[in-house]
């Protein structure tokens, strides 16, 4: 008979495992906000679904614009209809999901002119969205707890100025996450700067609408993979996710069938040290095809 001594000893391997596997666990990141059929955020938040949620998108901002909030079909911000999420906001960070604001976007008036310019665009991203205070603050009292770069179109120039000064707001107990998504080819034109700063948490690379480093059903897997050994190797600092449409008309190319994701491409990238997860555009297709369903017992 074992004693209790040789018994918990037997049992060290097992928790061991355990928490290696738990340490491979990845989350998945959803952009809510540009679909007024894709539910509340309250429900994105309760489905237990996601690990993080972008608000999709701050698309006005920079080069001494007035920066708007575009929440298609949920709120008017600037009639100040957007303050209501502030509930909804906490409610996901209280199940431990991380709530971003996402600038940018595939459509939209944006840029940074100047070094000075990225200040005042984190002084503005801090008041209003993170732990500053404004009379405004579109999203009412909530702080978010950081900001997504999803930069697509405008200028290349400071973004990684803009990273470090929203960095800067950091304090002890609460911390200024950061994320990006980046398209797949390497280094992406418009964040690769910013990227190599090392700042960011969370890159959500998009592997869609990008033939080269994508899946397609002639190449399968193979230009995918390639491409994310290339990101695990050179990214500076944060975790990697691999970025999918949730729907085939989510995106104009590299829509990813779920029983793929799950038996030739996470088996594989998950043995990456980088890896972080799987991250869906958006919230409004993933709702049509339950993607994230299908896929979040293997991510």
């Amino acid at each position: 008979m074992a004693t209790k001594a040789s018994a918990s000893l037997l049992l060290l391997p097992l928790l061991v495992l355990s928490l290696v596997e738990l340490s491979l666990a990845g989350g998945i990141a959803i952009y809510w906000g540009q679909n007024g059929n894709e539910g509340t955020l309250n429900q994105t938040c309760n489905s237990g679904l996601y690990s993080f949620v972008n608000i999709a998108f701050l698309n006005k901002f920079g080069g001494g614009r007035t920066p708007r909030l575009d929440l298609t079909g949920h709120c008017n911000a600037a009639a100040g209809g957007c303050k209501i999420a502030s509930g909804s906001i906490k409610n996901c960070q209280n199940k431990g999901i991380k709530v971003m604001l996402s600038i940018g976007g595939g459509l939209g008036d944006y840029s940074l002119t100047s070094k000075t310019d990225a200040k005042n665009t984190a002084a503005y991203l801090w008041n209003n969205f993170l732990g500053g205070k404004s009379a405004k603050r579109p999203l009412g009292n909530a702080v978010l707890d950081g900001i997504d770069f999803d930069i697509e179109l405008g200028s290349t120039g400071f973004y990684d100025d803009l990273a470090r000064y929203l960095k800067g707001y950091s304090k002890p107990g609460k911390k200024v996450y950061l994320s990006a998504a980046p398209q797949c080819p390497f280094p992406d034109r418009y964040m690769g700067k910013a990227l190599d700063t090392g700042l960011f948490d969370y890159v959500w690379v998009q592997f869609y609408n990008n033939g080269p480093c994508q899946y397609s059903s002639s190449a399968g897997t193979k230009n995918l993979i390639a491409s994310w050994k290339k990101w695990n190797s050179f990214l500076k600092g944060g975790k990697l996710f691999l970025g999918l449409p949730a729907a085939r008309n989510a995106a104009g190319s590299g829509y990813v069938p779920p029983k793929v994701l799950t038996s030739q491409i996470l088996p594989v990238i998950k043995k990456y040290n980088k890896y972080g997860g799987v991250m869906l555009w958006s919230k409004y297709f993933d709702k049509i095809t339950g993607y994230s369903s299908a896929i979040k017992k293997s991510v």
